[in-house]
């Protein structure tokens, strides 16, 4: 019998369903790519389902979407604690110490995130109108990902942080932009994003290069180098600079069409 494959994640699916058990895009629609290669991301319907572990989870809503999960035993998730938005009392919650200490928060990154544990229900949005994206890592992947954008990430990764010198100084001030980083070692994991506005995402090879506004970077493979470039623009008798975000691969590179300024949040 022949199976469906996600365009998205490659996942292989039952010939009978319309959105893949593994990621919850459409299944019967085409991908949708610019002249330039970038992929949209898949939107994904009302009400879909999918499954990771043991678990499920069904993304409710389009504009501010939410995702819910029903939580097996034995399965977990982590996530900075705003994003919560209802759970179940039975739902067992705990913290994890990222480290870094001040110079996280300083950064208005959180230094404590929050663990849910099954059995039970949680849900989970970002206050913002946006697009949920739903990225499963296979053994062996790392994935960087802008502060204050990750949903949730299930037990199976491991989390660690990085940081950018300079990049901040284009987006609010300060000494440098931090970036979340997740890892899968020997077990899938799958990990949830919330992008602003829209959410594409191209490939890039290797030594291929392109600039991005910093505010518009949403993630990237950790293979993809990212290094700041200044651009001076001349006018007339006035001068000013533009930093930007240079991306080089190979690797996938994720942009969203919105920024919204999270402050220390």
């Amino acid at each position: 019998m022949d199976r469906i494959e996600c365009q998205w994640c490659k996942a292989q699916n039952e010939p009978e369903r319309t959105s893949c058990n593994t990621c919850g895009a459409p299944l019967d629609k085409r991908n949708l790519v610019s002249d330039s290669g970038w992929s949209e991301a898949p939107r994904l319907r009302d009400m879909t389902e999918f499954r990771f572990s043991n678990s499920t989870c069904q993304v409710e809503g389009e504009i501010v979407p939410v995702a819910e999960l029903a939580l097996a035993q034995g399965d977990a998730v982590f996530f900075e604690h705003h994003v919560m938005l209802w759970k179940e009392p039975a739902v067992p919650m705990a913290a994890m110490n990222t480290g870094g200490g001040m110079k996280r928060t300083i950064g208005g990154m959180p230094h404590i995130l929050s663990i849910a544990q099954g059995p039970g229900r949680i849900a989970f949005s970002r206050d913002a109108a946006g697009e949920i994206v739903v990225l499963p890592l296979h053994p062996g992947m790392e994935l960087d990902v802008r502060e204050h954008a990750f949903l949730i990430g299930t037990h199976s990764i491991n989390y660690s942080f990085v940081r950018i010198k300079g990049l901040t100084n284009l987006l609010h001030g300060g000494s440098g932009m931090y970036m979340d980083r997740f890892i899968t070692q020997n077990y899938p994991g799958l990990l949830l994003l919330h992008g602003y506005g829209n959410v594409f995402q191209k490939t890039l090879q290797a030594g291929e290069k392109i600039l991005i506004e910093p505010g518009g970077f949403l993630y990237k493979d950790s293979s993809v180098a990212m290094n700041t470039v200044q651009m001076d623009i001349k006018t007339g008798m006035m001068r000013r600079g533009m930093y930007l975000a240079e991306m080089n691969g190979p690797g996938r590179v994720g942009i969203q069409s919105m920024y919204v300024h999270h402050g220390s949040e």
